[in-house]
This record gives C-alpha cells, structure tokens and sequence, in this order.
C-alpha cells in the first residue's frame, strides 16, 4: 500500500558526510548517514508524479519482497557530534535537482533498464512456502 518508509539523502550530502569523515583522525567506528526525514513509497511517488506532469506513468501498488523493511530512518545524532554534519537537501529539492539531471541526458546512450522481479521472486517464494507448510 506504499506506507512503508525510506529517508532518502541526497548524493551531495552524502559525499560531503563521507569526505568529513574521511578528514577527522580520530577512530570513532561505525557512523550512520542518511536523512532522518521519513517519507511513505506512496509519498515519494506522488512527489515525482507532482514535478513530472507530462508523466502518464500511475502509482501501481504491488506485493513487498519477503525482505523488504516498513521502517528505514538514521539516526544521524553521531555524524552531528563528531563531524558536525547534517544532511541539506531535502527530499522535494532532490527529486527537482535528479529529474533536471535525467531530463538532459541523452538517453540514447544507454541500454534499456533490465525488468524489475524481486516482486515476482517473492510470489514465488511464498506460494512455494504455501505448498510446502500444506504437506
């Protein structure tokens, strides 16, 4: 039904995260970064549709993968503290600043995308599932 949640980072504030750690010297292990701002698939999905009107594409609502998490949100309080980071681009900016991108590419250039399947993988994993907790 497209609740479960992502935060997405933009790749300039992920890059700048990764070059101040790369410059701190002090050994402070595993630091998460990431945008703690959570939005729904459905969310994101209407926020493309939103600033891509000429799109016909339609929100299409299809089983999760057996994997899939409901909740994904950082908690960035260690990246703030040790190299006084935050993420700056928000979600609607980013999508504005990746569809510009996409819209001047030659898309000639590049192969077709291969078909998605983990939704059909999953199907088949849990029909199997069925068949075999039925024995």
């Amino acid at each position: 039904d497209g609740s479960q949640t992502r935060s997405f980072c933009f790749v300039d504030d992920l890059v700048e995260a990764m070059v101040r750690m790369m410059a701190q010297e002090d050994d402070v292990g595993p630091v998460n970064i990431g945008n703690p701002n959570e939005f729904s698939i459905k969310e994101l999905a209407e926020a493309v549709l939103e600033l891509i009107p000429e799109s016909k594409s339609e929100i299409k609502y299809l089983p999760l993968p057996g994997d899939d998490p409901k909740q994904r949100k950082p908690d960035i309080a260690k990246a703030r503290k040790i190299i006084g980071w935050e993420p700056k681009v928000q979600l609607k900016e980013g999508l504005s600043q990746t569809i510009a991108y996409f819209k001047n590419l030659d898309m000639g250039r590049y192969k077709k995308p291969t078909d998605h399947t983990a939704h059909e993988n999953t199907e088949k994993q849990s029909k199997k599932r069925k068949l075999e907790d039925g024995k």
